[in-house]
């Protein structure tokens, strides 16, 4: 389980969370959604270590990390696809799934042949730089290279930002087996409603910084969209 509790969370002169209650069971499928702006990238950021948090409690799998850094969530089975991806474009895609193997939580010595079965279109461009691959390619590979983590949950940021609508779908089948069969955590953000529908069974909408909404997906209605979500 994921909780937070009265997450604030300040940067510069400007709050940018205020008083985040949440739970994520082990699990489950959790979208966080709202319009640009509103947070919920900066709550991503807390819950990996990446921003501090100016006071409140995170507790990952009943350890509070509310004060450690980036480097203590994949010990504890965290894998996190930011926003942009952020591979490293001058590396190969066979050397960007390596450097997950560093990690202390990973005792693989080489790379999980199952990540390819999830992306096989990876193991026929081993040699090929991430710099050259497609956006679509390029995704897939940020996603693998989380999974070679071996995570008991996995963090996903705008996973289909620029994304042609077959790779969507990949991504969709990907997340959804990955929950069915190993329960993973799945967590993401997410603009594309029908995405977020067909993926997630909860949700939390952020407005300003708080969470104004939250329950099933099915109880994502259109009045709520219209408010807070449509542009």
């Amino acid at each position: 389980m994921i909780e937070t509790t009265n997450l604030n969370q300040k940067y510069g002169g400007s709050q940018i969370l205020w008083d985040i209650n949440m739970q994520i069971s082990t699990g489950s499928r959790t979208c966080i959604m709202g319009r640009n702006g509103v947070g919920k990238t900066t709550l991503l950021k807390c819950l990996m270590g990446l921003l501090p948090i100016s006071s409140g409690d995170i507790l990952i799998e009943g350890t509070n990390v509310s004060k450690a850094n980036i480097e203590k969530r994949p010990n504890i089975g965290i894998g996190y696809v930011p926003q942009g991806r952020h591979i490293f474009s001058q590396l190969t895609v066979e050397e960007n799934l390596k450097v997950s193997l560093n990690c202390k939580r990973q005792t693989a010595k080489s790379i999980p042949t199952e990540v390819f079965d999830y992306f096989p279109v990876l193991k026929e461009m081993l040699t090929r730089r991430g710099g050259d691959l497609s956006g679509g390619q390029q995704q897939q590979l940020a996603i693998a290279r989380a999974l070679v983590l071996n995570p008991n949950t996995l963090i996903l940021d705008e996973p289909n930002e620029g994304i042609q609508p077959n790779i969507v779908q990949l991504i969709r089948d990907v997340l959804l087996t990955l929950n069915k069969e190993k329960n993973m955590t799945i967590i993401l953000v997410e603009q594309k409603l029908p995405f977020a529908r067909a993926v997630a069974e909860q949700f939390n909408l952020i407005e300003r910084g708080r969470i104004v909404s939250s329950g099933h997906i099915d109880d994502l209605s259109d009045e709520l969209v219209n408010k807070y979500l449509s542009v």
